[in-house]
């Protein structure tokens, strides 16, 4: 999937690891309506997924790339990420590289996360990571696509309960770059239930109150010295029935604009 654009605007890449559809695709269809030549997509579905539904109008037709079966806690994870990061490496104006979910959702306008983003001042080595989900720069994206040596350490001898989505990229960047691994998320989840798997919110959940608690409830360094209360610019995981209440606040509550 080779890309033309102007390589003079910095681009994001948003990286979407999905088994299939997107059910709150008409949200994200929201947040990026308007800001085209600001941003790629690339979508990782299983690949018996068929996106011909996809309406030639959604920032997500034509989106997928060539891919592979994923199994929750295996290297097939990291195999996916490696795949989406190369086909949008591919662009060389995409600067940064955000992998995301089915059931993530922005918590910000494009403009905010996009100057969020683009105007930290990581060094290119380093990175966000939120469990799994993780925000990074175009030459780490590079070394990720491109190590030979770590990745087989990990293929041969990360085993349950040793699961390599969570474990691979933060040891590979403490291993190359200890000194500059910022080790802050950017991707909002609520573990507070214990389990293996985070806690889902759906319908009853979403209100004006309960969305600027993830958005504003916390306080973190931006840049390393600045204070701010904006820290997550992503959160998961949002069930498909929490689209038309998400949709009915967020020209409101996430400043996005309806679409026409």
């Amino acid at each position: 999937m080779v890309e033309l654009s102007n390589k003079n605007v910095p681009k994001i890449a948003f990286m979407f690891l999905t088994p299939g559809p997107l059910p709150l695709s008409p949200l994200w269809d929201m947040f990026f309506n308007g800001h085209q030549g600001l941003y790629s997509i690339y979508v990782h579905p299983h690949p018996s997924y068929n996106d011909s539904h996809v309406h030639e109008t959604s920032v997500f037709y034509e989106r997928t790339i060539p891919s592979q079966p994923v199994y929750w806690g295996t290297i097939s994870m990291i195999d996916a990420e490696r795949r989406l990061l190369a086909n949008a490496l591919l662009d060389s104006s995409n600067q940064r590289f955000v992998l995301l979910s089915d059931s993530c959702i922005p918590l910000f306008n494009f403009t905010t996360i996009y100057n969020h983003l683009l105007g930290s001042n990581v060094t290119i080595e380093q990175w966000r990571k939120g469990s799994q989900w993780f925000e990074i720069h175009r030459d780490l994206a590079m070394k990720i696509v491109s190590d030979r040596k770590f990745y087989p350490i990990f293929q041969q001898h990360c085993q349950a309960p040793c699961y390599n989505d969570e474990h691979y990229l933060p040891t590979l960047v403490n291993i190359l770059y200890p000194e500059v691994n910022s080790n802050r998320t950017i991707t909002w989840v609520d573990w507070s239930r214990g389990g293996p798997h985070p806690r889902k919110f759906g319908w009853h959940d979403i209100t004006d109150e309960f969305l600027n608690q993830i958005r504003f409830g916390t306080e973190c360094l931006y840049n390393g010295n600045i204070s701010t209360n904006i820290c997550y610019l992503f959160a998961r995981k949002f069930r498909s029935d929490a689209l038309e209440p998400l949709l009915r606040v967020a020209p409101v509550v996430l400043g996005l604009h309806v679409l026409p």
